[in-house]
């Protein structure tokens, strides 16, 4: 794929999604990493049920450290891998207070060293509550980038790379949304809905069925 067409493809989902944000529900950079942080194998909606409950009780670092894993695997319990979940939670909590004075660092290094947190998550974190042109590649991105060919690649981080690499500068910030959004509601796993799609001939996946 061309740069004009990439850049073309960009510009039509900015403009029908100006201002692109994550489904998750959150009110601070640490609801945000927790909330991604329990969405691993799990939907959006899943977590956003179950953090409505969580935060109105705890919603930073010492509340949930005071609240204890089994508290809050209680809360949790309706999302999967919860228990894992609430210990790497707690764990990351401890963290946050005895090294970064309760906040939520704004390094992939030090987001990375917190219990739980993959490179995915930290893209995430590092994107959307602090601004960083960071594209985080989930299974919804990797399907868009490769049946596109807008970013194609064998494996996340190769996917990762050439889409930070071919991305215009002017969309990188919003790119990660717009992406998932696509994948999500129109370019899905099983039936992509090509006749719906804004950007269907731009795409140059061989199978479109229009």
């Amino acid at each position: 794929m061309n740069a004009a067409k990439r850049e073309e493809i960009y510009r039509r989902l900015r403009d029908a999604n100006p201002h692109p944000t994550t489904e998750l529900e959150y009110d601070s950079p640490f609801e945000l990493l927790i909330s991604v942080l329990l969405s691993a194998q799990a939907t959006d909606v899943s977590v956003n049920k179950a953090t409505r409950l969580l935060y109105p009780v705890a919603n930073t670092p010492a509340a949930m450290l005071a609240l204890g894993e089994e508290a809050l695997a209680n809360f949790i319990k309706t999302i999967g891998l919860y228990k894992t979940k609430a210990k790497n939670v707690i764990a990351t909590c401890r963290i946050l207070l005895e090294k970064h004075g309760g906040e939520v660092p704004q390094t992939r290094e030090a987001l990375e060293a917190l219990p739980g947190v993959g490179r995915k998550t930290a893209n995430v974190v590092l994107n959307t509550a602090f601004g960083q042109p960071t594209i985080a590649v989930d299974t919804h991105i990797f399907r868009v980038a490769n049946r596109t060919r807008l970013a194609p690649g064998k494996d996340v981080r190769e996917v990762e790379d050439k889409l930070v690499k071919f991305t215009p500068k002017a969309f990188q910030v919003d790119a990660h949304h717009w992406l998932i959004l696509h994948g999500r509601y129109v370019c899905k796993a099983r039936k992509p809905e090509c006749q719906h799609c804004i950007i269907a001939d731009l795409c140059e996946y061989p199978a479109k069925p229009l």
